[in-house]
């Protein structure tokens, strides 16, 4: 079973102990995604530091599932585009394949007539040899 590790972090100006199953380094940088979230609405919004607090929280709650659902869309996005590049190559495989079975059998084809007009130079040349013979 995997070990339980703790970490102080702080997030808008404030020590916490995060807790959890992930690396400490994980931790920090979940404590880290907050103060920038935090640092977004300090900056971008006039007047957000006199909010009342659960103000303030129901906003950052709102920018972050807003950034996750975007993500989200994205990934189904990229999901959707890989299926269909995985579609797409099976398709180009099984085209290349059959493409290869017709170039085998051209190849096999260029071979037969190459045989057959050999021997039908080799039949004109013993007629025209049969018909020297004659005429001479």
């Amino acid at each position: 079973m995997a070990t339980k590790i703790s970490a102080d972090v702080l997030i808008g100006g404030k020590v916490y102990t995060l807790s959890g199953y992930e690396s400490e380094e994980y931790l920090h940088k979940v404590a880290s995604f907050l103060n920038k979230k935090i640092d977004e609405l300090v900056n971008g919004l006039e007047g957000y530091n006199r909010l009342p607090q659960d103000t303030k929280a129901l906003l950052l709650q709102l920018n972050i599932a807003d950034e996750y659902f975007k993500s989200k869309e994205r990934v189904d996005e990229l999901e959707t585009d890989l299926a269909d590049y995985k579609q797409n190559q099976a398709d180009m495989k099984h085209e290349l394949i059959a493409l290869q079975i017709k170039m085998d059998t051209l190849k096999d084809s260029i071979l037969e007539l190459e045989t057959r007009n050999k021997e039908l130079l080799h039949n004109k040349e013993q007629l025209e040899a049969a018909l020297e013979k004659k005429l001479l």
